[in-house]
């Protein structure tokens, strides 16, 4: 489920406003956290409102609690349908992962059991924001640090019975995949060639940072504050080699680059579409 439409971009931050507009790349979109963009006006919305006059947008949700037990809550559920109505974004997007429980906020992307149970709370509510907003949305796969041992499904099965049952689709975070990998002592690779591809509408690439854990093994963090690693960029070419081209999104949201060094990151991941593109044409 590709949009044609769309090719690479990035994270909008307002720092960049001018340069953007200064620059007026082409062929790019810009994704936001909609939780930024749930007020009724201000610096903001101006700011946004300027970026999606000449770019499509991609809205991408942090905060509603997707994979949490209790209800989803009505007030921020429709907020996000308000920020779509006004902003039309070409792809919207949330987290397979909890943030809230019994009032409180935990402002963090919280990982969840793979199970039965689990499944069925998880579509439920991914029917409930879909039916809201009147459109298919994304669900991205989470960076973890641990493995649960109640869970019985893979990730990859996990995922793919969600997209399945409700019809959404699936915004595929490489870093994510990498980070989760690692941590987990796993094979990124082995869990990409389970991953539904099919279902892929969105990919992230991301940076990450690595610390060590208390028996001194990596320990790797997705805090979108430095370029892409290698590794990362080779999951990519691997990616699209078999998956064609997808909106690829450069995520960098803290210790903010200058803006040439955000679009030299865009460009570098056109340059794998091209070359992938190259290639399986001659195929």
């Amino acid at each position: 489920m590709t949009n044609s439409s769309l090719t690479v971009g990035a994270s909008f931050k307002h720092d960049h406003l001018a340069a953007i507009q200064a620059h007026r790349p082409r062929e790019m979109f810009f994704e936001v956290h909609a939780e930024n963009y749930m007020g009724a006006g201000g610096p903001a919305h101006r700011a946004l409102a300027a970026i999606r006059r000449d770019h499509p947008l991609s809205v991408h949700g942090v905060c509603m609690s997707i994979g949490g037990r209790e209800p989803l809550d009505p007030h921020h559920l429709a907020r996000l349908r308000d920020v779509v109505s006004r902003y039309e974004p070409a792809l919207v997007s949330e987290h397979l992962a909890w943030s809230s429980h019994a009032g409180t906020f935990f402002n963090d992307l919280l990982p969840l059991p793979y199970t039965h149970d689990t499944l069925a709370t998880v579509c439920a509510h991914v029917d409930q924001v879909q039916d809201t907003l009147q459109r298919r949305i994304l669900l991205e796969n989470p960076s973890t640090y641990v493995a649960f041992a109640a869970s019985t499904l893979s990730e990859t099965a996990f995922l793919r019975a969600v997209a399945q049952r409700t019809g959404c689709g699936l915004l595929l975070d490489l870093n994510n995949v990498f980070v989760s990998a690692t941590n987990r002592g796993e094979s990124a690779e082995r869990w990409l060639a389970d991953f539904p591809l099919e279902y892929v509408g969105e990919i992230h690439l991301a940076g990450h940072s690595e610390q060590r854990d208390d028996d001194d093994a990596p320990l790797l963090i997705d805090s979108h504050d430095r370029a892409v690693a290698d590794p990362v960029w080779r999951l990519y070419a691997d990616t699209i080699a078999r998956l064609g081209p997808v909106p690829t999104l450069i995520e960098w949201d803290s210790q903010l680059p200058t803006w040439p060094v955000l679009h030299a990151e865009a460009r570098r991941a056109q340059r794998v579409v091209d070359t992938c593109g190259s290639a399986r044409d001659a195929a």
